[in-house]
């Protein structure tokens, strides 16, 4: 590792248009796609993600108004800082890295250095193309797992899903189904691996192909909530998950609100499942609209006060949705199957399932086997089970009954 005056000075590594000695750019991870790594250039990346009293559509603003990151150092250096509408702290983005951000740069570099990890920069070709259309787009994403799911058409066939923490069994089993078909019809999942409807959707997201992205509001390499943990592991490994906070940062209220903005700005429409009227889930529906995405909201009971948030939504002109495939006939997609059918199968397998099942741990496919059931519904039908409390789901795919 360099010294650190050396990080950001014109010569030691990385020009000030984010080039470097004797070659055509950077890394694309830097946003030059010459295939040159450049440690310098990253790491100005993370500066500028990591900057305090930067706002967030101020550092977007300044990266499309110079180029790259180096560029916007280099700029502020210059006293040449793109006019962005709010103060900007030039001095600060001026100045080399402080003692502790330096060791949160380096250690998030040796995490991008392990199979799986990715920092994905503003200028990355991999970077999600929906979510560069929002006003204010994280200038560095740390992403761990199949980035597939944010590119190309893929992309653009992706919902967030969000709702209460404290949801009904009804709720997190509309959810889950509700994710499970719109999953199965190649549609992507996203929210945000918070307990209830996120993680009730996450679950239904890894059961169809479309599977699911979580966004969380903590560094990526924290894991929250901490009952999550097992659900976190599978998204890692079948899905993606991102975050735009450095390496480290715990659960701090105001940065779930923050972090709202990209579950909506990664999709095409958000689903509100069921939400209070003071919900944060009204917050990313909120700006999905101003996103110009759609908003879904599923209907409910006048007297259940997960519902009134819904109602609101709907009043203001959120679709009213029963079924997935009224948000698959506004995404202009056909449903595998009819989406009514469906549930009204895993419905009926769930009973069947449910009676079935003992005290005793049993595998899902011996399950299936036993019952003559189809093993992608029983293994729906066991979410659904497991969302509303009678079920639970042990090591190596084991299922059992939990006594009441």
């Amino acid at each position: 590792m360099q010294a650190t005056e050396s990080l950001f000075s014109p010569g030691a590594g990385c020009g000030a248009d984010g080039t470097v000695e004797g070659t055509a750019g950077c890394s694309a991870a830097c946003g030059a796609n010459c295939g040159v790594a450049c440690t310098d250039c990253l790491l100005s990346w993370l500066r500028l993600a990591m900057m305090p009293g930067l706002p967030r559509h101020a550092a977007a603003q300044l990266v499309r108004a110079h180029g790259t990151a180096p560029a916007v150092i280099a700029a502020a250096r210059a006293q040449r800082l793109a006019h962005v509408g709010v103060a900007l702290p030039t001095a600060a983005i001026a100045a080399p890295f402080a003692p502790r951000a330096r060791a949160v740069a380096e250690a998030t570099l040796h995490w991008a250095s392990q199979p799986g990890n990715r920092l994905l920069t503003l200028n990355d070709a991999a970077y999600p193309a929906q979510l560069k259309e929002i006003a204010d787009p994280p200038v560095l994403l740390h992403a761990q797992g199949d980035l597939a799911l944010l590119q190309g058409d893929r992309a653009g066939r992706a919902i967030g899903i969000v709702g209460s923490r404290r949801a009904t069994q009804q709720g997190m089993a509309n959810a889950g189904n509700f994710a499970r078909a719109l999953s199965d019809a190649g549609v992507t999942i996203v929210s945000g691996l918070a307990l209830g409807i996120d993680a009730a959707a996450h679950q239904g997201g890894l059961a169809g192909i479309g599977s699911t992205v979580a966004v969380v509001g903590t560094g990526i390499d924290v894991v929250y909530p901490p009952s999550n943990a097992a659900l976190d592991a599978r998204i890692r490994e079948a899905g993606c998950v991102l975050s735009e906070f450095a390496l480290g940062t715990p659960a701090r209220k105001q940065n779930f609100p923050i972090r709202n903005r990209i579950i909506s700005g990664l999709s095409r429409g958000v689903l509100v499942v069921e939400a209070a009227e003071q919900s944060g889930s009204l917050i990313t529906a909120r700006l999905a609209n101003e996103q110009g995405r759609d908003v879904f909201a599923i209907p409910g009971s006048i007297h259940a006060s997960l519902a009134k948030g819904c109602h609101r939504l709907i009043r203001d002109g959120a679709r009213l949705v029963e079924t997935a495939n009224d948000i698959l006939d506004a995404f202009g997609m056909e449903a595998v199957r009819g989406t009514e059918t469906m549930l009204d199968e895993l419905t009926r397998a769930a009973d069947v399932l449910l009676t079935a099942l003992t005290y005793d741990p049993v595998p899902a496919d011996e399950l299936a086997a036993r019952l003559k059931l189809d093993p992608a519904d029983t293994q729906a039908s066991l979410l659904a089970l497991e969302l509303a409390g009678v079920v639970e789901r042990l090591p190596g795919g084991v299922f059992q009954r939990l006594k009441r």
